[in-house]
């Protein structure tokens, strides 16, 4: 090795120093975050006990509702008058609907177009 080779390959005193200052405050910083995390926790309110804890209410479980719902309807506009813009038919309320059963796909269909099944025949 030539004397040029062997002064670079050497550490140089400087840069072990600022390698050793970068790992404190690395260290530093990391210490920090955990002493800033701790101060807000103890800020917050605490966990709820087990009898504040919510229950369930004194009817039971609340169930889910299944019905058939359809839409009100369009209002119709008169013959020569002007169309309705979107922003003057407001939000569509729906309504229950008189008939319950639930719509079924024909025997034998996917139910989709291109659902993969053998469709019918």
């Amino acid at each position: 090795m030539s004397t040029a080779q062997t002064q670079l390959a050497a550490a140089s005193g400087l840069m072990s120093l600022v390698l050793f200052l970068i790992a404190v405050l690395l260290l530093a910083m990391l210490a920090g975050g955990f002493w800033m995390n701790s101060r807000i926790k103890y800020r917050e309110s605490p966990r709820p006990r087990p009898d504040e804890q919510p229950h369930l209410p004194p009817d039971g479980a609340v169930h889910e509702l299944q019905e058939n719902r359809e839409p009100d309807e369009i209002p119709q506009v008169p013959k020569g008058g002007r169309a309705l813009t979107p922003y003057e038919l407001t939000n569509m309320h729906t309504r229950t609907s008189e008939n319950q059963e639930r719509p079924r796909w024909s025997k034998g269909s996917s139910g989709s177009f291109g659902g993969g099944g053998l469709g019918a025949h």
